[in-house]
């Protein structure tokens, strides 16, 4: 716990860093919103109030179903959140481990470690989430698996390369017959910890990006799920309608992507 703790001092905040953790609470603070307040079906249709304009009763208006905007958005919001939040956790826990055994014990740990990552390696990302989407479409749990099995490989050579430089520092603490666990806790475990923290930034990210881009190809979540990547290709061909459709989902992946990347420490 007291990682965390250290971290959420506020002292140890940069300016960027509170501009993305206030965007964010922004998003979020909509999602709780419409949920608190409103608590709008996202699938529900009412055809005779489409494209309705922004009031009261609907903040966002309606889309070209009659559906709440809001809603759906809200919707989307949260399970971008959720994809990033799951493939983050399984990436850098199944990378981390990977990462340390290959560069602490190296041996064989090494070889297989590193002939899985150079597998997933061998193929571009975006094709390998592609080819699962399309072994299951709609499916939100093969796309969370097909995610994070290109992502842990970037923690993968990360830690394992940091580990391998830290290894000697550690040579004091065995000669005096400390065990493994208390060995990663005091010497690997501080200088790796700033790593992780940026590896997870940064794929929180990428796991937004991947879920909106197979969306966006009709590859991935299908309708009536509201989902970042699939909203903009329902409103696409009402742009000259509705405009303002296109922009709510184009403006929260930015804003989720840029988030994510602001809460980066800087050098």
């Amino acid at each position: 716990m007291k990682p965390i703790t250290n971290l959420l001092k506020l002292g140890s905040f940069s300016g960027s860093q509170w501009v993305g953790l206030g965007l964010l609470t922004l998003l979020l603070s909509l999602v709780a919103i419409n949920a608190l307040f409103y608590a709008h079906d996202p699938a529900l249709q009412n055809l005779e109030n489409t494209f309705a304009s922004a009031s009261i009763a609907e903040p966002l208006g309606t889309d070209h179903f009659g559906r709440s905007n809001l809603a759906r958005l809200s919707s989307a919001i949260l399970k971008s959140l959720l994809m990033a939040l799951f493939t983050v956790a399984t990436s850098a826990l199944l990378g981390v481990s990977a990462g340390v055994l290959a560069g602490w014990k190296a041996g064989w740990w090494d070889r297989c470690c590193s002939f899985a990552a150079n597998i997933i390696l061998a193929l571009p990302g975006l094709i390998l989430v592609l080819l699962f989407g399309a072994l299951r479409p709609g499916s939100f749990i093969i796309l969370y698996f097909a995610i994070s099995l290109i992502q842990w490989v970037e923690y993968f050579r990360v830690i394992r390369s940091r580990t391998r430089a830290l290894i000697p520092s550690t040579e004091a603490s065995r000669l005096y017959g400390f065990g493994d666990w208390y060995i990663f806790r005091r010497h690997l475990w501080p200088e790796l910890r700033s790593d992780i923290f940026t590896l997870a930034c940064f794929g929180a990210g990428n796991a937004i990006l991947a879920l909106a881009s197979i969306g966006f190809l009709y590859v991935g979540l299908k309708p009536p799920e509201a989902e970042l990547g699939l909203l903009m290709v329902e409103h696409l061909k009402y742009i000259s309608q509705a405009p303002w459709l296109l922009l709510l989902p184009i403006g929260a992946v930015l804003l989720l992507v840029g988030s994510f990347h602001l809460l980066v420490r800087s050098a």
